[in-house]
């Protein structure tokens, strides 16, 4: 059973009310949360990245640490791409080859696949990051954010949105 919604009526908060008069307010309300959230979550991983001791790297530069860095096991290029979902490889392989030359990671051949890993000085970096981040971050959104379960179902929520998103995508492309 849904659980009645507890706000108070309010106006939806839009960025493009014309599109917010279709078929779905809500849809746009997400949209421009989306908005904000993307702007909000880049520079703070941008901000959290220069108080750890690195400043300078692009939002793809970090999120390509962090998954190279992920359970410290090499990772393919073609899975980098695919777990960030980036579509141009280029952009991937620009990020790599900054992140090679400031030490954070190596790149190795296994047959013909491009492998990434992160070194000793990547890693350590995503340690300073993980410290930056519980304190400014995590441990205060525990304390009076929404809970975990809550946390859990939003983020599922948006991964699920994700895929309509992309099957959208497809269509428009065939249009």
């Amino acid at each position: 059973m849904e659980k009645p919604d507890r706000r108070p009526h309010t106006e939806p908060v839009v960025s493009s009310a014309h599109l917010a008069a279709g078929a779905s307010p809500a849809l746009s309300e997400v949209e421009f949360g989306l908005i904000l959230a993307h702007a909000g979550f880049t520079r703070w991983i941008q901000r959290c990245m220069a108080a750890a001791g690195r400043p300078g790297l692009s939002a793809t530069e970090i999120l390509i640490l962090h998954t190279v860095r992920h359970r410290d096991r090499p990772k393919r290029f073609a899975d980098i791409c695919l777990v960030l979902d980036i579509e141009d490889t280029h952009v991937a392989s620009y990020a790599i080859r900054k992140l090679e030359e400031a030490g954070l990671v190596v790149t190795g051949r296994a047959g013909k696949e491009k492998l990434v890993s992160a070194t000793e000085a990547g890693a350590a970096l995503c340690a300073r990051y993980h410290e930056v981040r519980e304190r400014l971050l995590a441990r205060p959104l525990r304390g009076s954010g929404p809970h975990e379960e809550r946390m859990s179902e939003l983020a599922e929520l948006l991964r699920a949105l994700s895929g309509y998103y992309d099957q959208a995508a497809r269509a428009a492309a065939t249009l």
